[in-house]
């Protein structure tokens, strides 16, 4: 059940993986610090050895961090905003991009289409020359992605950065998550700007789900004709079934979210969604290779982890500039791809067990949940026992090698 009483849609319940897409001028530059992950880095140490490339922006201008070491050397120290210039998204091929996250066994699909930075990756009314129609690709590449994922039966859904755009501010860098709370536009003229981008979102792409991140400007949470609640009222009755995350910095969630190790204790109700790249960054990073990747393996286990407690998995990839798949991540996700195809139908009607409905023996690791007919087990054995306290039909998996 959301904040608003309301129950999650069906579709909400039955799926269990989605795809974010982070993209960006960020992607040209490509680079951050792989420190670790977000949650398991100290708040005094994360801001300055950021580990998201799509932190770019930020943190190179934090005087002294290894990001603004590199952007001197290999950029001159170069504006930001040089970088949407240099952003031509020449290998873009959105319909591949679509049919790969389908193969993957994905429900939905997530792009950014605004994020910190303040670029918008459609003709974002009100965005002057910070939009990639206007600059850099000189096209809107959200349009395309949105017709071919639908086309292959998936769902579509929209990030916005609504908490922060450091294009719209003067703002010293973050340099502490108590920094992300307190220097963020939260102005009416920042608020009446997202709002229009958010109902133009609405209006064109009707997205199954609204991905908002950080918070929402505080202006927009007094009553109005831009403020949140008529801007939420709005996309309930253009998508009836549309679902809203919980980062709006107002109860007005459908589902709560977790990002690597952040916010886990958000982890516990049903519907809850948990993100996080196939490395430590959602951005494209050129310095993330296959030591410091999920492997098809570790990528299986994490997706049973998160489905046998109720959540879903939001998976990000990072495409390079010029629109492609890394290798790095598409040798991930094809080569899961065999093992979601097997166990994505015993996800479906899925709910989680109560302690004590089954043994496992001879398996080291296993996770289960039950469906409207059996138990599935994914274990790391194939030997592995199981054995359902009531004797149910039961569907042993295990994880790919």
């Amino acid at each position: 059940m959301s904040a608003g009483g309301r129950s999650l849609p069906h579709w909400a319940g039955d799926a269990s993986l989605g795809i974010f897409v982070h993209w960006g001028p960020y992607s040209v530059p490509a680079w951050a610090e792989p420190t670790g992950a977000l949650g398991a880095v100290p708040d005094d140490e994360w801001f300055a050895h950021n580990a998201y490339a799509e932190w770019y922006a930020n943190t190179i201008r934090i005087e002294g961090s290894p990001a603004a070491e590199h952007h001197a050397r290999e950029f001159g120290g170069a504006p930001y905003a040089d970088f949407l210039d240099d952003w031509h998204a020449e290998a873009y091929d959105p319909v591949e991009w679509a049919r790969l996250f389908r193969d993957v066994g994905a429900d939905y699909v997530v792009p950014t289409t605004k994020h910190h930075d303040g670029v918008a990756l459609w003709d974002a009314p009100g965005s002057g020359d910070l939009t990639t129609v206007a600059r850099g690709p000189r096209r809107d590449l959200i349009s395309p992605l949105a017709d071919a994922v639908r086309a292959e039966g998936l769902r579509f859904g929209v990030y916005y950065s609504g908490g922060l755009d450091w294009a719209f501010t003067d703002f010293p860098p973050h340099r502490s998550s108590d920094e992300v709370t307190s220097l963020r536009p939260t102005d009416a003229a920042y608020n009446a700007y997202a709002h229009a981008h958010v109902v133009d979102l609405i209006d064109r792409f009707r997205p199954d789900l609204i991905w908002n991140d950080i918070d929402w400007p505080d202006a927009g949470k007094q009553p109005g004709s831009h403020s949140l609640e008529s801007l939420l009222a709005h996309y309930r009755e253009v998508v009836p079934g549309g679902i809203v995350n919980d980062r709006w910095g107002a109860d007005v969630w459908d589902y709560r979210t977790s990002e690597y190790d952040h916010d886990t204790a958000h982890e516990a109700s049903v519907g809850w969604e948990h993100c996080r790249g196939l490395g430590f960054s959602f951005g494209y990073n050129r310095v993330e290779d296959e030591s410091l990747t999920l492997s098809p393996r570790e990528l299986a286990r994490l997706y049973a982890d998160v489905v046998s407690r109720g959540g879903r998995l939001l998976l990000n990839v990072g495409p390079t500039a010029a629109g492609e798949i890394p290798a790095v991540q598409r040798r991930t996700l094809e080569g899961v791809a065999p093992w979601m195809s097997r166990v994505k139908p015993l996800t479906v009607d899925r709910r989680m067990l109560a302690p004590g409905e089954i043994e496992v023996t001879d398996a080291s690791w296993w996770r289960a949940w039950r469906t409207a007919d059996r138990l599935v087990v994914v274990t790391d054995s194939a030997d592995a026992a199981v054995r359902p306290v009531d004797g149910d039909e039961v569907v042993l998996v295990t994880l790919p090698a």
